[in-house]
């Protein structure tokens, strides 16, 4: 595997996420690339969805026998801001001078990003170039940090894996699938996790129908978090955890993952008090030290809850180490942690701040030490996992928020 530049391995090494239990007991009792303006717009609504999609017509450039369109003409969800230096970027420009440096340039990788179209053509292609010819990890595969993730709608409403991308260059072109059952149906394409794209475009068959569909406006689930939420080290973008969720609770979602620098900033507080989420999710423990967690809480919770007084405020526990049962010291952090994190908790809400929950973070990747890749970061299996215990907490909180 061609190995990431020195800065971005070290943003990995005390990334992570946590394991969980909901301890919140009121959650049932408490409330820049070939843009082009589209020509038209239709509203349709997709089955077992209750989400409204407005579809566009889009132009192509036909090339060598396949129709290419521009994903910047319809947009891309999980953009919190428009106001962006690049179109994919994950940060407004005016951020470079407020976030720290390092997660500055993380907001340039396009995690949590997703674009959808209808169409029915029967085979798909893939064109983009990627901000960094680092493609891949010694812990996730290029088709993860680097690759796009095609999803299909079934009859049912039901998202399915169609097709995705193996990045070999920075520059990928590359058929994704052909073949398809005939059919007009959605599709929804998952963007890179620990890269950025400077341009995305979809290739279909000349003479298929298409239709880009705009992102959601539904106010979406804001989470904060390290290189987990970002999606370390899941084996392709839709394995994610901002991904799987989406699917799940069918809403958009905001993946403010940095790897390594999930460390509670105000500064990346104010910008989320520009969001106007559904719910907050600071899931950040793992890239902090007790001392951290005791003191950074209750200032980015307060600030939060000044901007938005009804909004649900999710806290996360950290997951627990793989090598946990052998080693104290992995012990003692969780436990130093977890303590701190439950300290602010609870002196937060007797202090009348509301609308506030905790999930602990005890089995976030099950209790069998099989849902690690490298002790830290989840496989898939513990995105799935991570993502059980989130949905547990989450669906309750979301039929009041919405």
């Amino acid at each position: 595997m061609a190995q990431p530049s020195i800065s971005r391995r070290r943003l990995f090494h005390l990334a992570g996420v946590g394991g969980a239990t909901l301890v919140a007991p009121a959650v049932l009792n408490q409330p820049a690339h070939g843009q082009a303006a589209p020509p038209s717009a239709t509203q349709t609504r997709t089955a077992a969805s209750h989400s409204t999609l407005t579809t566009i017509d889009a132009t192509p450039t036909i090339e060598n026998g396949i129709a290419w369109y521009d994903v910047a003409q319809w947009g891309v969800e999980g953009k919190g801001w428009q106001d962006t230096e690049r179109f994919y970027d994950r940060l407004p420009a005016r951020a470079r001078s407020t976030v720290r440096s390092a997660v500055w340039d993380l907001s340039r990788d396009s995690a949590g990003m997703l674009t959808r179209f209808e169409t029915d053509s029967t085979v798909f292609h893939a064109r983009y170039r990627l901000d960094s010819s680092a493609l891949d990890m010694f812990h996730m595969p290029a088709t993860g940090m680097s690759g796009l993730d095609v999803y299909g709608r079934t009859s049912s409403g039901v998202d399915r894996w169609l097709a995705g991308t193996k990045p070999a260059t920075q520059l990928v072109e590359q058929r994704l699938v052909s073949g398809v059952d005939p059919g007009r149906r959605l599709y929804t394409a998952y963007l890179p996790l620990y890269n950025g794209v400077e341009f995305l475009q979809i290739g279909v068959d000349p003479g298929a129908s298409f239709q880009g569909v705009q992102p959601r406006t539904e106010r979406p689930v804001v989470f904060y978090g390290t290189s987990i939420m970002q999606g370390g080290v899941s084996s392709r973008p839709g394995m994610s955890i901002t991904a799987i969720l989406g699917r799940r609770l069918d809403c958009p979602t905001i993946n403010l993952g940095f790897s390594g620098n999930g460390t509670m900033d105000l500064p990346v507080g104010e910008l989320m008090t520009e969001i106007d989420a559904s719910v907050y999710v600071i899931d950040c423990l793992p890239n902090m030290t007790p001392a951290m967690v005791a003191e950074r809480t209750e200032p980015l919770v307060r600030l939060l809850r000044d901007a938005r007084p009804d909004t649900p405020i999710l806290l996360v526990e950290d997951r627990t180490y793989a090598n946990a049962t052998f080693v104290e010291s992995s012990r003692q952090r969780h436990a130093g942690s977890r303590a701190a994190l439950h300290a602010a908790y609870m002196n937060l809400r007797t202090s009348g701040v509301k609308h506030l929950f905790r999930l602990e973070g005890d089995n976030l990747v099950g209790d069998d030490g099989e849902g690690e890749v490298d002790g830290s970061h989840p496989s898939d299996l513990g995105m799935v996992r991570y993502c059980d215990a989130y949905e547990r907490v989450l669906r309750p909180i979301l039929a009041v928020a919405r």
